[in-house]
């Protein structure tokens, strides 16, 4: 019996003593989406028209208008000239998205981990500061711990599984 113990303790130094090495993945329910790094710095764009909200996030209002996030993908512009009649304007595509903020005519938006000022008279990318933001969070709230900004990919959003 005391053998028995001994072993046991020795088993039990043994298993706090190793460590794992290489990324550590947690994230819940969710796998990561990628995109290549050449893709993300292309991928934010205009799109006239209206687009289904799927998943809304953070709502910025800036007479006359209101932006709604959709999480991940982009943001929604409405004109809310007549508020009892808003029009939907267009979207803007941008992976990865989950913030915003307006300032004159730039809307300020993620892409991902990159800040990206967005002209909104001209529809266009004005600047972009790559590497600002941590990769974006699952939905789940769990974060990826994995460092891909040394890669030629980027998280930009999440699938359940």
């Amino acid at each position: 019996m005391k053998d028995f113990a001994i072993i046991l303790i020795f088993c039990g130094m043994l298993t706090l003593s190793t460590s794992v090495s290489g990324p550590v993945y947690q994230w819940g329910d969710y796998t990561p989406l990628f995109m290549a790094r050449a893709d993300l710095e292309n991928s934010v764009s205009y799109s006239p028209g209206e687009r289904a909200m799927k998943e809304p996030g953070k709502i910025y209002y800036k007479a006359p208008y209101i932006f709604v996030n959709e999480r991940y993908k982009g943001v929604h512009i409405i004109n809310n000239s007549q508020p009892t009649q808003p029009v939907v304007e267009g979207f803007i595509i941008a992976p990865g998205c989950l913030d915003m903020a307006v300032k004159g005519n730039i809307l300020y938006i993620d892409n991902s981990v990159d800040l990206v000022a967005f002209d909104l008279d001209a529809k266009q990318v004005t600047q972009r500061v790559r590497n600002v933001f941590p990769t974006p969070p699952s939905p789940a709230g769990a974060l990826y711990y994995y460092d891909d900004r040394h890669t030629d990919k980027v998280l930009v959003g999440w699938k359940k599984r």
